[in-house]
């Protein structure tokens, strides 16, 4: 048996409880005045967010584009104005529709008008080049095409000031507007929209649900107030790393559902514990320093576990994921200090008054009068606890049956990620009633071609036509291509470029190999491909590099960390293979539902047929971080029994009975809250929303209540063994779950002891 850890010394374990409830109406106090400016410095930061950033920023591709967009920005329109002449003169009497002279004449009107824009290059059209590609198959639909400049923001203000004059009827025609520039205003605009009314229904059901665990109205608003807090500190974090970087909108996604759903893992563990000791008869300041030393300790060693998660995606180049670094890390960091300053704080001023509003008081009697119950009848809180019991003890005592039935159903469940397919943002991340949607898929549908399946092709330091004609013909050469080009500068002698068009999706497999063919040219002269294709191509190869990187930052962070919270050797192996184990039902999910289009109808988003190259890294981080904070929960209240009563199996089954509830509970609620943002009209978000809900309920439902328990029974006591040397270093280094409490466990109101619940030593 592993040694009993020294309980720390009374100076050291009460300096934390004097420094948070010294002074606890100050405390409070300051903390409204910062959360107050927190929101005046947080204001309006989503209008300064991007929704890009998911290409590699060192990539040849974008160093091509942005090029590209220096010296031809017609090359690369990204402003599209979809001109329709169905209601012109002429339309469906077998004319041809865009080219009757009343809409032609006032197509060339507005191609003039956009040309004169501030902001705006590379106007081109149909009734100017006729060129085939941007002109309808039935006649009816042509295309005016530009080049907005800028950064993201910068053409987002472009756009905001300009769409307004070409969007809507114009005499014979009528217009709407698509491309990317387009695409992405309206996915900013449609996050901002689903956020709202995401935490308006989080919001009262989260209250609903604390309500139902704590039964008191009062210690149900707590979690909450960590959460507020937790989000609004963020947002004025994000809004100032927005004067430094980008920071992508879908960022605040994360921040509400992380800012509540932790805040209420942290709160939940901490209020329950300090009922606790009140129930055991300490006074509100000695039950506030047990509090901190035992649960304050486990959310300390949850956040950093969960930061580490979050931070590793700072090792990828894509804004887009390293945004979410940022939040993830800022609300962690923050729901958690929020829960051990303030929430002590609280608790100090409330005293007994936190079991005030009892709202399951009038339940209980109710029950107790249909039952014919005695006063002194076990309550529900009692009742759970022997259900935990139960279903624990049977479980360990079929461990090895548990352990290969749940294992081997996760995997399964897993089983279709191995089909997955990367591609990239487009705008059917959009609902389909969204305008730039339907722009889009008019032109996908009624255009000939495949829009934006194409490359193009920098060539920087051409001698002169001759060299660019020997390249072209190598271009042409390739099978099943079409070249447009060179196209030269006039202004920079030497720098041209070529288009390379070739047939089916603009990132399909046919697209990727090309890139490569392309890339792999001899050339007189320095090429860099760019277009949707070699963006994606690029964006994979940073992220299969960065990969292995940030998996061994997870993973050894992961190990130091527990070891450090529990002087075990395996728990921190069994740690990260459960935790991993926990995540396959949700990679096997997003690959089913939103890659292969099952549900699309009840779910209503379209299916591309691929999924964004980040998102499986995203969801991951996010994802094993969640899973760690609830193993760390169980693990150590496992380890506190185990060093209290020092028998393996009683320590396992007690540590679920007076966690498992609890675990159960904050993954319902931050899965109500995850579902809440999965309601939203934007794909890639609805992925994450109701990827990461279904991880947490697998983990809370399957993992820790049978996988844990089945693998802890097989492990025995050699659960806890560790070397000499990794014991001593234990010993001077580790971190104390908290001096072991000396007799049964507290009761927290409305539960009686139970046999099962009462170590041997105190029956």
């Amino acid at each position: 048996m592993s040694e009993v850890k020294k309980p720390p010394s009374p100076g050291e374990s009460g300096r934390w409880t004097r420094i948070v409830t010294a002074r606890p109406r100050l405390s409070l106090l300051l903390a409204l005045v910062v959360t107050a400016l927190a929101v005046l410095a947080g204001g309006g930061v989503a209008d300064r967010m991007g929704s890009g950033g998911w290409e590699d920023p060192d990539a040849r591709s974008t160093y091509a584009s942005k090029v590209l967009e220096r010296e031809f920005p017609g090359s690369q329109p990204n402003l599209l104005l979809l001109v329709d002449a169905g209601t012109g003169a002429g339309a469906g009497s077998g004319s041809a529709g865009v080219d009757e002279p009343a809409v032609a004449a006032e197509a060339e009107r507005l191609t003039a008008q956009l040309a004169s824009e501030q902001g705006v290059a590379g106007v081109g059209s149909y009734w100017r080049t006729h060129l085939p590609a941007l002109r309808s198959e039935d006649g009816r639909q042509a295309l005016i095409a530009a080049r907005v400049l800028g950064d993201e923001k910068t053409r987002a203000a472009v756009l905001e000031r300009i769409a307004p004059r070409y969007r809507g009827g114009h005499g014979p025609v009528r217009v709407s507007l698509g491309g990317p520039v387009a695409v992405q205003r309206e996915v900013t605009t449609t996050i901002q929209e689903d956020l709202l009314r995401a935490e308006v229904i989080a919001l009262p059901v989260t209250l609903v649900l604390l309500v139902i665990v704590f039964g008191s109205a009062v210690a149900a608003l707590l979690p909450l107030g960590v959460g507020i807090v937790a989000i609004l500190g963020t947002n004025a974090v994000l809004r100032g790393l927005t004067e430094f970087t980008d920071v992508s909108v879908f960022a605040q996604n994360l921040t509400t559902a992380l800012g509540l759903g932790l805040a209420i893992d942290y709160a939940l563990f901490i209020v329950r514990r300090f009922r606790e000791e009140l129930a055991a008869g300490r006074d509100p300041v000695a039950a506030v320093g047990a509090t901190l030393r035992t649960a304050g300790r486990t959310v300390l060693f949850s956040a950093l576990t969960v930061a580490v998660s979050l931070s590793a995606m700072l090792f990828f180049p894509m804004y887009f994921l390293r945004s979410f670094a940022y939040a993830g890390v800022a609300v962690v960091l923050l729901a958690a200090a929020a829960a051990l300053i303030l929430l002590p704080a609280a608790l100090v001023l409330l005293g007994d008054r936190v079991n005030s509003l009892d709202l399951r008081r009038l339940w209980r009697l109710w029950r107790r009068g249909r039952a014919g119950a005695a006063a002194g009848a076990p309550g529900a809180d009692a009742e759970a606890g022997r259900g935990w019991a139960r279903a624990t003890a049977q479980v360990m005592r079929r461990a090895p049956v548990f352990a290969i039935a749940t294992t081997a159903g996760l995997l399964l469940l897993g089983l279709p990620f191995l089909g997955v397919k990367f591609g990239t943002v487009d705008d059917r991340q959009l609902p389909k009633t969204a305008s730039s949607h339907l722009v889009q898929q008019q032109i996908r549908d009624g255009f000939p071609g495949s829009p934006g399946a194409g490359l193009t092709v920098l060539a920087e330091g051409a001698a002169g036509p001759a060299d660019l004609a020997a390249y072209r013909d190598r271009l042409a050469a390739l099978p099943g291509v079409r070249v447009d080009g060179p196209v030269s500068s006039e202004a920079r002698p030497g720098y041209a470029y070529f288009s390379v068009v070739t047939e089916g999706e603009a990132v399909g497999q046919q697209a990727q190999d090309l890139v490569g063919e392309v890339r792999g040219l001899d050339a007189p002269f320095d090429t860099s491909v760019t277009g949707q294709a070699a963006v994606l191509v690029d964006a994979q190869k940073a992220i299969a590099e960065k990969l292995p990187a940030a998996l061994a930052l997870v993973v050894l962070a992961t190990l130091l960390l527990v070891f450090l919270l529990t002087g075990s050797v395996l728990i921190p192996v069994q740690a990260v293979l459960l935790n991993a184990l926990s995540l396959t039902a949700m990679f096997g999910a997003v690959v089913w539902v939103f890659q292969e289009g099952n549900l699309s109808g009840l779910l209503s988003f379209t299916s591309t047929g691929d999924i964004e190259t980040t998102l499986p890294v995203l969801m991951f981080c996010i994802a094993f971080g969640l899973s760690m904070d609830y193993g760390v929960f169980l693990i150590s209240r496992i380890k506190e029994e185990y060093e209290r009563t020092g028998d393996h199996e009683g320590a396992v089954r007690t540590g679920l009975v007076r966690t498992g509830g609890l675990i159960t509970a904050a993954a319902v609620i931050l899965a109500v809250v995850m579902v809440a943002i999965g309601s939203s009209r934007v794909t890639n978000t609805k992925m994450l929303g109701l990827g990461i809900a279904l991880a947490v309920l697998m983990d809370a439902l399957v993992v820790r209540s049978l996988l844990v328990p089945a693998v802890m029974k097989l492990t025995g006591k050699a659960t806890w063994w560790a070397p000499g040397p990794l014991r001593r270093l234990h010993e001077r280094f580790g971190l104390s779950e908290g001096e072991p409490a000396p007799g049964p466990l507290p009761q927290v109101p409305g539960e009686t002891p139970e046999p099962d619940r009462i170590p041997a030593g105190s029956r």
